[in-house]
């Protein structure tokens, strides 16, 4: 091969090399079509627990939202189709994402943050009981 046709076409053949190996095969991310319903789920039963504890709003919702988005994709990943979601796997995921939420936001309120996480779990737990499609 000459040199010119080799600096015409190797740019072209790496560049299609490239594309199908590592373009191809990547799953698109796609969030759950109930991650907004989780999220608002997950913030009203922040700001509800902001009432009954009469504690700052605004922290509590971030922290729920949080909360209701993590269970969502934990139910997406670890829930096979056909089965009803765990109750305590739920509860744990909202409780943990509550405490690392509630860390960043509202830094000296550790067991209320993770019992808010918890709670946003459980609600959208028995809230969403349909078995996964």
């Amino acid at each position: 091969m000459t040199l010119t046709f080799k600096r015409a076409i190797t740019p072209g053949v790496l560049a299609a090399s490239l594309v199908s190996s590592t373009l191809l095969p990547i799953k698109p991310a796609a969030a759950d079509q109930n991650i907004w319903r989780d999220i608002g789920i997950g913030a009203g039963v922040g700001a509800a627990s902001s009432a009954i504890t009469r504690h700052k709003v605004v922290p509590n919702i971030i922290n729920g939202a949080a909360a209701g988005a993590a269970v969502n994709q934990s139910r997406d990943l670890t829930t096979k189709k056909g089965q009803r979601p765990d109750f305590l796997r739920d509860a744990a995921v909202g409780a943990g994402t509550g405490a690392a939420v509630g860390s960043v936001t509202n830094r000296r309120h550790a067991v209320r943050n993770t019992a808010n996480g918890a709670a946003v779990g459980a609600v959208i737990n028995i809230l969403t009981p349909k078995p996964r499609r």
